[in-house]
């Protein structure tokens, strides 16, 4: 008990970034920020695995109008398990939080065994050299330079990249025998025709793009809060920011811990769930971080958002086993300046599972008037629409559908999710999409699912009339929605390369696609895109 009050004590006498209530002599500037403390170490336990943060203030101790996440975070932990320590500070950029010392203050307490929480992003943006902070980065992930005379230390510098900032400090981690783990930046609250806003800056693509290069876990943070953020609504939000649009409020910060908890159990290695109070283990883990979904990557612009199986995209979208979906390879047609290309297919759903598992909850909150939302699933559909009991736990799907178009229900106890459930038609699950997604605003695209590799009397099999291809186009004749008949395509063209060449095109028997394969059924889906009635999409092509 003796060990973690004293542990217990020095977290709360962890230093914070303090901001001078001395004015800049320049007025338009912010103040400056106090000298840097040292991390205080004392009381940890020399026999537990350590839990460190590094950041700025949206992690970091401050007042109660802004109370960074890392305050909140110890309640989620056993502390008799795992030290916490919250190295975070405020105005930091990773730049400064290097520079003043603060970096090496805490990686002198960094041991084998330990992990390292390592979010920067929001001061980086700052003046590269200016008489106040003087904390920016070079925007890049590169290594360019930029040497300066700082007019805050009074010292000549060599300026770096963000992207050099943060990869010293993943490497410095991992020379000490510890785990880096990279996190995005916390969401601000700024919200714009009903959606939040979740791109401010390149920050959290360069936390994405760094952790995938170095093989490193990566807790995409913006996602998370702001998914929150969106399901409570701007109102309730507002709440959580006491002070200003960054930082948070006791409330908003636990709300951010709690969702940093659910990243880090969300990781399919680490030892995170052994380590948490009672708090923490009622956190529900994340089930899609590993996913690696894409968001637009410019708001401003109108979007291709695809809603598929594993056809569209396989597994993270990286070609593991050799296997690629269409809509990897779908935005090699269209001009990334004027349209994003959103893939936000997931293997191994059906038009149900897609929409039960939240999948389509967590894609309409990307969607907004003028986008364009391509459907295509049917695969996974003729699935049982319950496993029974001799099926293995981590074999249960339970994600087959009626079949047809019409209203007709079975009521189920899941034995995968272990709740009642209405199961509908496939029909009926398209449905929902198409008229969800217009009452968004956006424009609904139904597909019929492509064809596989099975030939009879030198054709391509397809899904007729009375199958998941028929039933996609009934619907949308019924809901007056575009329709590509994407099974009937692909197969003309398999048919006119011969099943000598079609081959290669499959990455395994039958089914999903080589990256040949799925560049040819994406060429094939953008040429029927460009082909709808009245060209809508025609401006945006390549």
């Amino acid at each position: 008990m003796k060990i973690t009050l004293l542990r217990f004590f020095a977290f709360l006498l962890l230093p914070i970034g303090v901001v001078a209530q001395t004015p800049a002599k320049d007025t338009t500037l912010p103040p400056p920020l106090a000298p840097a403390e040292p991390v205080l170490l004392d009381g940890l336990n020399p026999a537990l695995p350590t839990l460190w943060i590094a950041g700025d203030s949206t992690a970091a101790k401050g007042p109660e109008t802004a109370n960074g996440w890392g305050m909140a975070f110890p309640a989620y932990f056993d502390l008799t398990k795992v030290n916490i320590v919250n190295g975070a500070r405020g105005g930091r950029s990773s730049r400064t939080f290097i520079t003043e010392g603060l970096w090496d203050q805490l990686l002198a307490g960094v041991k084998a065994g330990d992990t390292v929480l390592i979010q920067f992003g929001h001061n980086d943006a700052g003046a590269i050299n200016d008489n106040s902070r003087a904390r920016g980065a070079i925007r890049s992930l590169g290594e360019e330079t930029e040497e300066i005379d700082n007019l805050v230390t009074k010292k000549h510098e060599t300026v770096h990249t963000y992207g050099w900032y943060m990869r010293k400090m993943l490497a410095d981690t991992k020379a000490r025998g510890a785990t880096p783990i990279v996190l995005s930046l916390t969401v601000r609250n700024e919200w714009k025709d009903g959606k939040v806003e979740r791109v401010n800056g390149p920050w959290r693509k360069f936390s994405h793009d760094l952790a995938e290069q170095a093989g490193l876990a990566y807790i995409d943070l913006t996602r998370f809060i702001a998914d929150e953020y969106q399901k409570l609504g701007a109102d309730q939000v507002k709440t959580f920011f006491p002070k200003d649009h960054t930082h948070t409020g006791p409330a908003g910060a636990d709300l951010n811990a709690s969702l940093v908890v659910a990243g880090l159990k969300g990781i399919r290695k680490g030892p995170f769930k052994e380590w948490l109070s009672a708090k923490g283990t009622a956190v529900e883990a994340d089930p899609i971080g590993w996913l690696n979904l894409p968001e637009p990557a410019d708001a401003k612009l109108p979007s291709i958002v695809l809603v598929g199986d594993s056809l569209v995209r396989n597994g993270r979208g990286d070609g593991e086993g050799g296997q690629w979906g269409w809509g990897d390879y779908l935005g090699e047609h269209f001009d990334p300046a004027k349209i994003n290309v959103v893939n936000r297919a997931i293997g191994g759903l059906s038009s149900r599972t897609f929409l039960t598992q939240g999948h389509w909850e967590r894609a309409l909150m990307l969607i907004k008037p003028g986008d364009f939302v391509l459907i295509q699933l049917g695969h996974n559909d003729p699935g049982a629409l319950n496993d029974d009991a001799s099926v293995a736990p981590e074999k249960r799907r339970s994600r087959g559908t009626l079949k047809g178009v019409g209203e007709e229900t079975e009521e189920i106890d899941n034995i995968l999710t272990k709740r009642h459930e209405v199961v509908h038609s496939f029909g009926w699950y398209i449905r929902q999409y198409v008229r969800e997604a217009r009452a968004a605003g956006a424009n609904p695209i139904v597909c019929s699912l492509t064809p596989r590799k099975t030939w009879k009397d030198g054709r391509i099999v397809r899904s007729g009339a009375d199958g998941y291809g028929g039933w996609a186009r009934q619907v949308a004749e019924q809901e007056k929605a575009a329709f590509l008949d994407v099974n009937d395509l692909v197969a003309t063209r398999y048919e006119a390369l011969g099943e000598a060449a079609v081959t290669s095109l499959f990455g395994d028997a039958n089914l999903h696609t080589s990256l040949a394969g799925a560049k040819v059924n994406a060429e094939i889906v953008a040429a029927a895109l460009r082909a709808l009635p009245g060209d809508p999409l025609g401006a945006v092509a390549r």
